[in-house]
């Protein structure tokens, strides 16, 4: 669900993966930080890359281009870490590339095209229009929801 001020405007943390110009609401995001070292988890589903320690704080760590079906990154590149609240808790989304913060105003808002891919059209809430490209916005909530609860005592 998108939060909308008075003006009409939406602002959402975008970033890229494989190509895709993706964002999510701003409110939901909590920081955005470097490549952090990983734990793998045993037994984890395969979006769940491991686990970050957050300044004490052990948050998982979701590979967004698993969850999206997109190939892995090569072997050498270090995945960002946007790290947004979830109503179970903190999570870490693994992105290619950070980029800004976008204010966009309703108008430039569309429903996803019926021909969106299957695994896409659940985790995608709208696409805008902006001047030189095509902005995916992600649920949130939908996206970590990966079969594994997010939080981790």
């Amino acid at each position: 669900m998108t939060t909308a001020t008075p003006s009409g405007t939406a602002q959402y943390a975008t970033f890229y993966l494989d190509g895709l110009y993706l964002g999510i609401e701003v409110l939901s995001v909590q920081e955005v930080i470097r490549h952090q070292p990983l734990t793998p988890v045993p037994l984890a589903p395969p979006v769940v890359r491991g686990l970050i320690n957050l300044r004490g704080q052990i948050v998982t760590a979701v590979d967004l281009r698993a969850r999206l079906g997109l190939p892995p990154q090569p072997d050498d590149a270090l995945p960002m870490n946007v790290v947004v609240r979830t109503t179970d808790g903190v999570v870490s989304l693994l992105v290619d590339e950070i980029d800004d913060v976008v204010e966009v105003h309703a108008g430039q808002f569309e429903s996803p095209p019926d021909t969106i891919r299957r695994r896409l059209d659940t985790l995608v809430t709208g696409v805008y229009k902006l001047p030189r490209k095509l902005l995916l916005i992600l649920d949130v909530e939908r996206t970590v929801a990966c079969g594994a609860s997010t939080h981790v005592s």
